[in-house]
């Protein structure tokens, strides 16, 4: 593949890309430089928000620094709102899959910021690690 061809593929990805801003400007919530949230259409608890780089990346791993620190303030800027307005959120997972295996299904970058309550799952110990379920008891 040349760089002709995989800047080609970026720009038709980014076209048909439900999280490139011209087809999601409607639901942004916020922004903060070169991210922006919006909530998440199948949200795993109430206030179930997803931090998007404007920029078509198709991960983490592709960002560059300031569209991670600017990702990370808006996680901040968020974490405070859905505190505030919610009283009986008391943790958050924050989340990014990268690549199919890892169950990604978007491939534009996106990082979830998932509010948790006490009581909303009867063992939360192992948090994250429950993407594999008998890996989540330790």
């Amino acid at each position: 593949m040349t760089v002709t061809d995989f800047r080609n593929d970026l720009v038709e990805s980014a076209e048909a890309c439900q999280f490139c801003q011209g087809n999601i400007q409607e639901r942004v919530m916020g922004e903060y430089r070169s991210a922006f949230a919006v909530k998440d259409k199948f949200p795993v608890s109430d206030g179930h928000m997803l931090i998007v780089p404007k920029r078509h990346a198709p991960d983490y791993f592709s960002l560059t620094r300031i569209e991670k620190w600017d990702a990370d303030r808006l996680i901040e800027i968020w974490r405070k709102k859905i505190t505030e307005m919610d009283p009986t959120v008391t943790g958050f997972n924050i989340g990014i899959n990268c690549g199919e295996s890892a169950g990604q299904t978007i491939f534009h970058c996106h990082i979830h910021l998932i509010p948790r309550r006490d009581g909303d799952t009867p063992a939360p110990r192992g948090g994250v690690r429950g993407v594999i379920p008998e890996k989540m008891g330790y």
